[in-house]
């Protein structure tokens, strides 16, 4: 354990005015509050806030902070109180601590209801005072460092609360370093077949190749010094989640992807920056489309660096981030860089953000949502998503979450503007509202009168504020609709359990739920907002529909009118669990396509065609079929071990056929049934981890629509 000397000296370090007599009594008073205490581990509990006031010294963070880590445990712990607190450390330490005694009595991965409630307790206790979460941070990251002391069931919801929360949170305050940490140990626990096989990966790779980061930074050392500007060049391999979520994302494997290396160049101006990029782009092809410049348009949090992806030693694709020492600072801490002290001063960095400015951003467009899912499901986009720049037609710029559509940009403007869209141009181009907007673009929105939102724009837009005003529209416009459907479903609901949909039952399932009233509650279970398994639940907790477990295949599509039929486009073959639109064919019902079908452009100006549809709440058969593309290696036994696998899987092969067949290698195209799309991720990635497995592609053929494209 630090010692409270060793601990004064890591603080003066960066800040020779600190109060040492402050840290000394706050580590002598924490030391005694918990003594006798001890860990999962066996070691003595005050380790863990020593451990984390340690962290907070590396973020260069000011004296009432670092005594807040000392305390963080003590009034939920031990007999201390905040009285005790505020007059033993004054009034900012104990209101500090106090917040991260409430931060940790939330429960933030229970239920999804009660889990917005907290959200928004933690977004309150962060407005309040930043450094709260800092600390809160800091206190994950010590204790995901010494899980492995936890018990096994244990380990996993923390795992899972840091993925989901703690890690998005830490990257939103831009603190990247933490994130990726976080990430890393997260994934460790979560999936560690998944990392063992990336690590392996990378291993093989290292021998194979020799040092390609030692390499290629002494090659850009090199051009910078031929172009005077003086620089800082390093390089890393990028981290095992890191490269694990990019296979999932793309769809490809280990082999196939690219840019696992990143290089930063560290100059000494602004200027500097611009003419370290032309060096290297003079050097390496730049890779089109891999360009961002968060310098000119830095990011709300404060960051600022320019990204550049290009082709160097060996054809390997790198990441390139430039930035100056202070871009540097903020890159690294974040929102945290506000409180950084140096020399014993407040540093002032003119590159960090006014914490105070940030948050309100943030929690803005959550204020005026009063649905607990679209609140959480709000929260949780904006923490996960980067951010791209677009333009209206006057020049303004428009911020958008990376994948964001000119349906984003429309309600960004103005709710009015985003309801009466129809349409859109992209650089002058009329493009489908489900496009993912690029960097730099310029985005005309056309609107008419009389245009009211579609239940399909749900699945086109990204964004919480443009997804919250689509559900109040609708919910409005459908509500009678809504209510008249979600009866009839709650009536069959409680008969399956042998009770009756009364008022009364439906009131109190509304109360439970914290609905307005019984109306309410109808229509956000017709708007397949709300599952007949909750509300059932809501009055009858031990009960459970016994239809709603598993699905019948002709009964797998909700939305569909009374004896209207259904089949899978063959272009797409949507699964159980992907968003899915209908289109309507005389004669053959309705033609279930995934919302990100190719196909779906050819009936763009047919809106009357189009069906708003979801998959059966339960548990799917595995008969919805797949085709996969699998490359693999030309080996002894290879091909029986994928079929074994697929088999450990609970998948079946209906169909196999080789594409094409070489010395080394095999195609493969496999017709495979899946349950749903979770099924499938969980096969993908087995298939991806096998060694002889080179690559795994999800075919998808637009040419096979099953629906003509003739207006009817």
């Amino acid at each position: 354990m630090i010692s409270a000397e060793d601990l004064v000296a890591l603080v003066r370090n960066y800040n020779p005015k600190t109060n040492a007599k402050l840290i000394h009594a706050a580590y002598d008073y924490g030391c005694k509050m918990h003594e006798g205490q001890l860990r999962h581990s066996g070691e003595p509990y005050f380790t863990h806030p020593v451990a984390v006031a340690a962290i907070l010294t590396e973020q260069q963070l000011d004296d009432a902070t670092i005594v807040t880590a000392l305390l963080h445990d003590t009034i939920e712990d031990t007999k201390s109180t905040y009285s005790e607190v505020s007059r033993l450390f004054g009034d900012e330490v104990a209101v500090l601590v106090d917040g991260v005694t409430k931060l940790t009595n939330l429960q933030l991965s229970s239920s999804e209801t009660k889990q917005a409630e907290n959200f928004r307790k933690l977004f309150m206790a962060m407005s309040r005072d930043l450094r709260v979460i800092l600390v809160k941070l800091a206190d994950r990251l010590h204790n995901m460092r010494t899980i492995k002391a936890m018990r096994q069931d244990k380990q996993i919801q923390k795992a899972r609360e840091t993925m989901d929360i703690f890690a998005p949170l830490a990257g939103r305050m831009g603190m990247q370093w933490m994130r990726e940490e976080l990430e890393d140990l997260a994934f460790r626990v979560l999936n560690p077949e998944g990392r063992a096989s990336i690590i392996r990966r990378f291993i093989t790779l290292q021998k194979e190749a020799g040092d390609v980061i030692h390499r290629i930074t002494s090659d850009m050392r090199g051009e910078l010094d031929k172009a005077g500007i003086e620089a800082e060049v390093f390089g890393r391999a990028k981290k095992p989640y890191s490269i694990w979520r990019k296979m999932q994302e793309k769809e490809m494997g280990f082999s196939r992807l690219s840019d696992i290396y990143g290089f930063r160049v560290i100059t000494r101006s602004e200027m500097d920056c611009y003419l370290a990029l032309g060096a290297i782009h003079q050097r390496w092809r730049a890779v089109p489309g891999r360009f961002k410049d968060y310098v000119s348009q830095p990011k709300s949090n404060g960051y600022r660096s320019i990204h550049t992806t290009v082709s160097g030693r060996d054809g390997k694709r790198v990441e390139v981030q430039i930035r100056t020492r202070q871009m540097h600072d903020v890159a690294e801490t974040g929102v945290a860089a506000h409180w950084s002290y140096r020399d014993g001063v407040r540093s002032v960095n003119p590159f960090a953000v006014d914490p105070a400015k940030w948050i309100a951003s943030l929690t803005e467009q959550f204020d005026g949502e009063e649905d607990h899912d679209a609140f959480l499901e709000a929260v949780k986009l904006e923490m996960y998503t980067d951010q791209v720049f677009c333009f209206t037609p006057k020049g303004d710029v428009v911020k958008l979450p990376r994948g964001g559509t000119p349906l984003d940009f429309a309600y960004a403007i103005h709710t009015r503007i985003g309801s009466g869209c129809v349409g859109a141009k992209v650089d002058g181009l009329r493009v489908p509202l489900w496009t993912r907007l690029k960097n730099g673009q310029s985005v005309d929105i056309i609107v008419a009168e009389g245009q009211t939102p579609q239940a399909t724009w749900l699945d086109i837009a990204t964004t919480g504020k443009a997804k919250s005003a689509i559900r109040r529209a609708l919910r409005e416009a459908n509500r009678e609709r809504y209510i008249k459907l979600g009866h009839e479903l709650a009536r069959s609901a409680f008969e399956n359990v042998g009770k009756k949909a009364s008022d009364k039952a439906l009131e109190r399932a509304a109360r439970t739920m914290r609905l307005e009233d019984a109306d309410e509650l109808l229509a956000r279970l017709g708007s397949a907002e709300l599952t007949t398994r909750e509300v059932v639940q809501a009055v009858y907790p031990d009960l459970a529909p016994r239809d709603t477990n598993e699905v019948e295949p002709k009964r797998a599509v909700v939305g569909l009118s009374h004896g209207q039929g259904f089949t899978r486009a063959l272009c797409c073959q949507p699964l159980p669990g992907e968003r899915i639109v209908g289109i309507t064919q005389r004669g053959r019902g309705v033609i279930v396509h995934a919302i990100d079908c190719a196909a779906l452009v050819d009936f763009e100006d047919q809106p009357t065609r189009w069906l708003d549809l979801n998959w059966a709440e339960g548990s799917h058969p595995a008969g919805y079929t797949v085709t996969l593309e699998l490359t693999m290696g030309n080996d002894a036994g290879v091909l029986g071990r994928i079929c074994t696998l697929i088999g450990e899987q609970k998948a079946n092969i209906s169909d196999m056929q080789f594409a094409d067949r070489k010395p080394d290698f095999y195609r493969v195209v496999l017709d495979v049934d899946m349950r749903d799309a979770g099924h499938l991720h969980s096969l993908t990635s087995a298939l991806e981890a096998e060694r002889d497995v080179a690559s795994v592609i999800r075919r998808r053929d637009p040419t096979l629509a099953a629906v003509p494209t003739a207006a009817e």
